[in-house]
């Protein structure tokens, strides 16, 4: 295993001291590392992939660099656009050093929403037209790996990638915990999501968004009889929850549908919500639960505390916004809530963490997808 110092080390002998990106439970402690050692100038974390490969070819232009951008394999999605429209060496020709945690590599235990990507990520480098090495976790083959990668980018022009399988790096421990400056004690994101839940009407609802959003909301609604088919927990698609639910709202206008969002997730596609404003579906309840971090991949910073969530819902054309902050609070704004027509808005601040013990979906993805789908149709009949 590498030392992240040693990489950041070995990474400014040859100029790159820039970096941006999305980011990923592989790489958190390079992440942690990055965010105790660079300043803020040096360092970003942006709201998707593509921004971090558009930042890092600003840099690019203005300072003669290259800049790493990293992410999970599941973010070169959201990067292809500007790798080939922009970086790609048939077009402006930026090289853009590219860091990828290697999530679902074949042969390893991980989670069903991993698998395709994960089997297909080194072909789907080549077919985008991005050599690729595995980065070494051995020091000399870590420095040789940059080496290569930097000798490209020098000759060709264009961007290269480092894919990091899991324990590549060290691990780091922070010097401060993140988010905990916005703690809100007492107050989790367990137990909102109760208190959203148990106010629920049968008919109604419920699709969250991945990360520990789902898997607390999953033990919870699987506890209470009769409500799971109901819930359809979206383990992957960061960002698009918001999206999923408003097709459902649209489909199904005489029931309400809850969104319950991230901070990261809602920042992640934030153009969703003029989509959605301009939709104007009375049934949508949009709720994003906010504690300014990453929670489900190490509890990196995000902006939700430094943007006004709930006034660009308002800007975007939602009909009624609220906070809350307290369990007392969500409780009368969730009461509010039923007086009003959509869509709705309701950011919800909580304290970081969740519990060591917090489990995962234990039902494969398409019964639960079936599940859901028989609960629209049965409820629409009746």
């Amino acid at each position: 295993m590498i030392e992240s110092q040693d990489f950041i080390g070995v990474l400014a002998e040859q100029g790159i001291d820039f970096f941006c990106g999305v980011p990923d439970s592989l790489l958190k402690d390079f992440c942690a590392y990055l965010a105790d050692s660079c300043t803020k100038d040096r360092h970003i974390i942006t709201a998707n992939e593509g921004n971090a490969v558009a930042l890092a070819s600003g840099h690019y232009l203005a300072a003669g660099r290259p800049g790493l951008v990293y992410m999970q394999n599941s973010g070169l999605g959201n990067a292809i656009n500007p790798l080939l429209s922009l970086a790609d060496a048939g077009v402006y020709g930026i090289p853009v050093l590219l860091l990828i945690g290697w999530r679902g590599e074949p042969g390893t235990a991980d989670e069903p929403q991993h698998a395709t990507q994960g089997r297909i990520t080194p072909d789907l480098l080549q077919t985008l037209g991005i050599p690729y090495r595995i980065l070494s976790p051995d020091p000399a083959g870590m420095r040789e790996c940059i080496d290569h990668a930097c000798e490209y980018m020098r000759t060709h022009r264009s961007p290269f990638a480092l894919v990091a399988r899991k324990n590549t790096f060290c691990r780091y421990v922070p010097r401060a915990v993140p988010g905990k400056e916005h703690d809100v004690p007492g107050f989790t994101r367990e137990e909102a999501l109760k208190i959203i839940v148990d106010q629920m009407a049968p008919e109604d609802v419920i699709v969250s968004t991945t990360g520990k959003v789902s898997r607390e909301l999953f033990e919870y609604r699987g506890s209470l009889p009769g409500k799971q088919p109901g819930f359809l927990p979206v383990v992957g698609s960061m960002g698009h929850a918001s999206s999923i639910v408003l097709g459902i709202a649209l489909e199904h206008e005489n029931r309400t549908v809850y969104c319950i969002d991230g901070d990261g997730s809602v920042i992640m596609h934030m153009g969703t919500l003029g989509i959605i404003g301009h939709a104007s579906p009375k049934n949508f309840v949009h709720i994003v639960m906010n504690n300014g971090t990453h929670d489900s991949v190490g509890g990196q910073p995000t902006v939700g505390f430094f943007i006004r969530l709930a006034e660009i819902a308002r800007a975007s054309g939602y009909t009624h916004v609220a906070r809350a902050a307290t369990e007392g609070e969500l409780r009368n704004r969730l009461e509010s809530l039923r007086n009003h027509d959509g869509p709705v808005f309701l950011e919800v601040v909580i304290s970081t963490g969740s519990r060591e013990d917090l489990g995962r979906p234990d039902r494969s993805l398409r019964e639960i997808k079936e599940e859901f789908m028989d609960f629209l149709q049965r409820r629409s009949s009746q």
